[in-house]
């Protein structure tokens, strides 16, 4: 059996250096202005991110240290060492206390700037998590609540997103209305299907094509429980989101600068150099996690069959429906679908892992990033005694990868554009 855990790996970590902010945001900054670089980050890369423009401003172009100020809200974990900008570790996927200050500041920081000034606002998945601000009339816990509650749901993230902004004084536009004065830049690495601007981070900075009443058919759409403050919130006029034409927008600017399908490129690169043909299934997929396992099993055995070498790639977002009381992501659901699925079969292996290098779980920077499986693990379930189908009934993937020893543990990678799935096939 020819081991292909390092390959599996190799391809995985290309993918994520393709979208690491020291390798893509130096080259999309603005010059400095007249006046201050006021950077309000968000996200699992804001700390990485604020500490690259820190250099770029600071040490490349010798800008007044007293003229660079800020403040970055990142996941737990996710923190790097800064100089001017102040870093808050906060809550994701759920919400925390110190997502509450770090919104807060930031809305603060973006009121004070004047017409000479740059609001420099760097965004990356997680965002939406971390800047929590609610509106009148609902609480913290409230916030919190419909957070777990479309967590569970199953519903996509574009989905969730819509709910989340039409709660939110800084998404959905807001942002950028708080700092109107100001000419406002937004540099983001995208985490959502697409690429939709108002999608990243919940598009603090950028129109909002949804409304209250998407907002409301999601939560009825899921059946959802929700304290009365949420439904009155869910009809307040007051709290649509910004729209097109909004002078919010007058003087803002929006640019990607890292997207899901250049980093599944770069994945695909090295899977080629290796030597097998590509199955390129897109940047942009979205699912039940088991179910599109199962679509992809099936491409796997089939090139199996045919003798092909084959690497199977696809990025995007899945999701989970949870029904059971274990843990684990849509990426080591997806692993130990494939797992029950493929623990019959020979010469096929498979990564599944997030980007940020978290996946799922309780919001812990030790969280796994997702799992491999290869024949070893096959032989582990017979050995062990392990039933796949029973532990996925209880959405325990993690449970179950932890007595494999097959759980893929990177620790944070300080981006996030979303997963990066590879099958591999080998010939017989």
């Amino acid at each position: 059996m020819i081991d292909r855990r390092p390959l599996l790996r190799a391809i995985f970590d290309a993918a994520v250096a393709a979208a690491h902010p020291d390798v893509v945001l130096a080259a999309h900054l603005r010059p400095p202005p007249e006046g201050r670089v006021i950077c309000l980050a968000a996200g699992k890369a804001a700390a990485a991110m604020a500490a690259a423009a820190e250099r770029h401003y600071l040490d490349e172009l010798g800008l007044e240290p007293s003229r660079l100020s800020g403040i970055a809200t990142t996941r737990h974990g996710h923190g790097v060492p800064t100089r001017r900008i102040k870093v808050i570790e906060a809550g994701h996927p759920v919400p925390d206390q110190a997502g509450l200050k770090g919104a807060e500041e930031s809305l603060r920081l973006a009121e004070a700037a004047d017409s000479g000034d740059l609001v420099l606002v760097l965004l990356s998945g997680g965002g939406s998590a971390n800047w929590i601000a609610p509106v009148e009339g609902v609480s913290f816990a409230q916030k919190q609540q419909v957070t777990r509650a479309l967590l569970r749901s199953g519903a996509p993230i574009g989905e969730i997103n819509t709910v989340r902004k039409h709660l939110s004084r800084i998404k959905g536009g807001r942002l950028a209305r708080a700092g109107q004065r100001a000419e406002v830049v937004t540099l983001a690495i995208s985490d959502v299907p697409h690429d939709e601007p108002s999608a990243i981070a919940s598009g603090p900075t950028v129109p909002d094509p949804t409304t209250l009443a998407d907002a409301r058919a999601i939560v009825a759409k899921y059946g959802l429980k929700l304290d009365e403050a949420l439904g009155r919130a869910l009809n307040e006029p007051s709290n649509e989101s910004c729209k097109p034409g909004d002078s919010a927008f007058a003087r803002a600017q929006f640019e990607l600068i890292a997207r899901p399908r250049a980093s599944l490129d770069a994945a695909i690169e090295l899977a080629r150099q290796a030597g097998y043909d590509i199955v390129d299934l897109g940047a942009d997929l979205e699912g039940e996690a088991r179910i599109v396992a199962a679509d992809h099993a099936q491409l796997a055995l089939k090139a199996r069959g045919e003798g092909r070498r084959m690497a199977i790639l696809s990025g995007g977002e899945l999701t989970v429906t949870v029904r059971g009381s274990g843990r684990g992501g849509p990426n080591q659901e997806y692993a130990l679908a494939l797992a029950a699925l493929l623990k019959d079969t020979t010469a096929i292996s498979a990564l599944a892992a997030d980007t940020d290098g978290a996946d799922g779980g309780a919001g812990s920077a030790a969280d796994p990033a997702g799992a491999i499986i290869d024949q070893s693990t096959f032989e582990k379930m017979r050995s062990l005694g392990l039933e796949a189908a029973a532990y996925l009934d209880n959405n325990d993937a993690t449970g179950f990868f932890a007595k494999t020893g097959d759980l893929l543990l990177t620790g944070p990678t300080l981006t996030n554009v979303n997963d990066i799935r590879v099958i591999l096939v080998d010939e017989v």
